[in-house]
Parts: C-alpha cells; sequence; structure tokens
C-alpha cells in the first residue's frame, strides 16, 4: 500500500517569526538571503512551508569561558 503525502503547511510571516522565536524581520532576512524560500499567494501575501521552516539551520553561538 502507498503511502500518502499529508498536504504542506503554510505559514504568514507572522506566524514563522512566532515559531521561530524571532522578529519578522529577522524571517524577511532570512527569505533574502536564501536560507529559507518563500512562496507569494495573491498580489501581497508571503507564506512559507513549515517543512522549510523546521529545516533551516540555526545558528548556535559559542560558549564563552
Amino acid at each position: 500500500m502507498a503511502e500518502r503525502r499529508g498536504i504542506p503547511v503554510y505559514l504568514s510571516l507572522e506566524e514563522a517569526a512566532e515559531a521561530m522565536a524571532v522578529s519578522v524581520k529577522t524571517i524577511r532576512r532570512w527569505i533574502a538571503a536564501g536560507t529559507i524560500p518563500a512562496y507569494r499567494c495573491g498580489k501581497r501575501a508571503i507564506r512559507i512551508k513549515l517543512d522549510d521552516l523546521e529545516a533551516a539551520p540555526r545558528k548556535i553561538p559559542a560558549a564563552r569561558y
């Protein structure tokens, strides 16, 4: 039996920012830098796939002693 893929979940910039605990401006910077892909829906709305957001690399700051 073939496994059925689920429908992708798309988030607004505000929802993506909240999910990643960053600002909307940071999400826009990541899109501009190519860190996460974004999709235009209609004339103005920009959406991000949840799977793409979860796969985005996150920098971990180095510990200082």
